[in-house]
Order: structure tokens, then C-alpha cells, then sequence
């Protein structure tokens, strides 16, 4: 036969009850003292002289990452608006038909208000200093071909940075 074991339980201990005297208080006076003012210490920041003014900011710059046409063909583009000013190249790419010119027109206009809205520069002195296109993410597709074959297609896209400057 199986045989049980019984565990027994402590039982709770008695909770000691501490029967608390009255303490006589003492009648307290009440006194109000001036409080004196602190003499301030010199903070760490006034110790430090005013560093000198930051030089005024000169250029501004905008960038489009992995757009979705080529370098080759987007260079087509940037290379027709180099060096001029902003308002000309605008003009320049609202009347090319390439694939390449609205994008490049809007990094144009967001490099020249990063300028005017960050930098208060003068919207008419504005001028184009650099613009490049550089290599992006190249997407790798494949292409169904005869006899169950494939061939390699890559998609490329371009980074197309401008910084403008102020004459």
C-alpha cells in the first residue's frame, strides 16, 4: 500500500500587539525667520565666453536618392543646367522632353527653397554650383526567354544631387 505522507502547517504566529503611550507635547512657538537671499554662484556658461559667431552659410544643397531613371540618361539633363542660374535652368527644363527633367527640375527647386527658407538667401542671386548624378540601387530582374530560358536584366537608378549657391 501507497503510503502518505502528511506535512503539517506552521501555524501563524501571534501578531505582538505594542500598546503606544501618549506622548506630551510641548506647546511650540511659532517664528518666522526672513530668509535670506543666496548669493548666486557663477554658472558654468557665464564662466565660458560667447563662442564666436557661426560664418554665414553660403551654399545649400537638395538630393533625390534612387530615382528611377538612368545616370546615363539623367546627365543628359543635368549636364544642360549647369552653372546657370535657377531661374534660367528652370525655364531650360520645363522645355526639355526627357524622361530625366521633372526630377531634375524638382531637386533644382528644393535645393533653391532650402536656400531662401533656411538660409534667407536672395532668390535672384541663386545659381546652380554643382550637380551631379551618381549610381543608385540596380534592381536584377530576369527576362523569360525561348526554350525555358532566362536572361538578366538590370534596372538602375540614380542619386541626383544639387547645391546651389549665392552670387
Amino acid at each position: 500500500m501507497a503510503e502518505t505522507k502528511t506535512t503539517k502547517k506552521a501555524a501563524p504566529k501571534a501578531k505582538k500587539v505594542v500598546e503606544e503611550k501618549p506622548v506630551e507635547e510641548a506647546p511650540v512657538e511659532e517664528v518666522k525667520e526672513a530668509k535670506k537671499p543666496r548669493a548666486k554662484k557663477a554658472s558654468k556658461k557665464e564662466e565660458v565666453k560667447e563662442a564666436p559667431a557661426k560664418p554665414k552659410v553660403t551654399s545649400a544643397t537638395a538630393t533625390a536618392k534612387n530615382v528611377r531613371v538612368t545616370p546615363r540618361k539623367a546627365r543628359l539633363v543635368i549636364d544642360l543646367v549647369r552653372g546657370k542660374r535657377v531661374n534660367e535652368a528652370l525655364g531650360i527644363l520645363d522645355n526639355t522632353n526627357k524622361a530625366a527633367s521633372p526630377i531634375v527640375m524638382k531637386v533644382i527647386k528644393s535645393a533653391a527653397a532650402n536656400a531662401i527658407n533656411n538660409f534667407g538667401m536672395d532668390e535672384e542671386s541663386l545659381y546652380i554650383d554643382s550637380i551631379y548624378a551618381n549610381d543608385g540601387l540596380k534592381m536584377k530582374r530576369y527576362l523569360p526567354r525561348a526554350k525555358g530560358s532566362a536572361s538578366g536584366l538590370v534596372k538602375r537608378t540614380c542619386h541626383i544631387t544639387v547645391v546651389v549657391k549665392s552670387r
